[in-house]
């Protein structure tokens, strides 16, 4: 609550916003099988805290941006992050968010110098020309879904570190990204 006992939700006007996103480093995090497969039904398919502890360090202190369904996936507002929703519905608010209607709107609105872009499948789709970076956790194994990361163009990026790890289930990687 704010001292006038309002609810502090805010809608971003970008238009209104003096800090560019061109003076950030435009981050996406994301956790994807073989096949790019992120998720199914709204969630996540597979339990893996590694990729949990990693995702919570890493976007600790920093804005991140996703679309309506991937916030109304989680459990809550993610704490010690601001936390930007993007929805073309222009009456949605929530309490500890702020909405923009596109995520180039989310960007400018982020006043961050590394926000980091959650998901889901379409706001990576919108977001990834914009990025900078990839965190990339890699499941080298197939799943079922209907959601999913879109292709990385090595033409475009160049793996910088990569990190393999084992789960009792399937292997993975922690990879990173670059954009050339």
């Amino acid at each position: 609550m704010n001292p006038e006992g309002m609810k502090d939700i805010k809608t971003a006007d970008a238009s209104r916003l003096s800090k560019s996103s061109k003076d950030s480093k435009v981050t996406l995090i994301a956790a994807i099988d073989q096949n790019r497969v992120l998720g199914k039904n709204n969630e996540l398919i597979w339990h893996l805290p590694e990729d949990l502890k990693r995702f919570k360090r890493l976007t600790t202190g920093h804005a991140i941006i996703m679309g309506r369904k991937t916030f109304e996936s989680l459990p809550k507002v993610l704490p010690n992050r601001h936390n930007i929703v993007v929805t073309r519905n222009r009456n949605f608010i929530k309490e500890g968010i702020t909405v923009c209607h596109s995520v180039k709107d989310a960007l400018e609105c982020a006043g961050d110098k590394q926000p980091f872009v959650i998901g889901g499948g379409q706001i990576y789709k919108q977001a990834i020309g914009l990025a900078d970076v990839i965190e990339l956790t890699k499941i080298h194994s197939k799943f079922e879904g209907d959601v999913f990361f879109p292709k990385i163009n090595l033409k475009e990026w160049i793996i910088e570190k990569e990190e393999r790890m084992v789960h009792t289930d399937f292997e993975y990687s922690f990879i990173t990204y670059t954009k050339k």
